[in-house]
């Protein structure tokens, strides 16, 4: 009996949605993953994605910004910005 309740709850787990995220809880994300406030962001127009914005992020920091994004069914989306000259 217990094994047909999991095998049931297995295709609901696979559907979980993605959920917009306060900007406190991003903010959060980014100081546990030792980024500055506002370089972690989401888009109401694709709550699927979570963004990245900063120019070089550590590898430590992709991998703790995707860490979280996974836990919570989201896409990683890493911009690396460039403070270079424009052409």
């Amino acid at each position: 009996m217990k094994r047909a309740v999991a095998l049931a709850a297995l295709p609901l787990s696979a559907c979980a949605t993605a959920q917009m995220h306060t900007e406190d809880q991003l903010n959060g994300v980014a100081r546990t993953c030792g980024l500055s406030f506002g370089d972690v962001m989401q888009d109401d127009s694709e709550k699927r994605l979570l963004f990245l914005m900063r120019s070089g992020p550590s590898a430590e920091q992709r991998a703790c910004v995707y860490q979280w994004a996974h836990h919570n069914h989201l896409h990683l989306v890493v911009i690396n910005l460039s403070n270079g000259p424009a052409s």
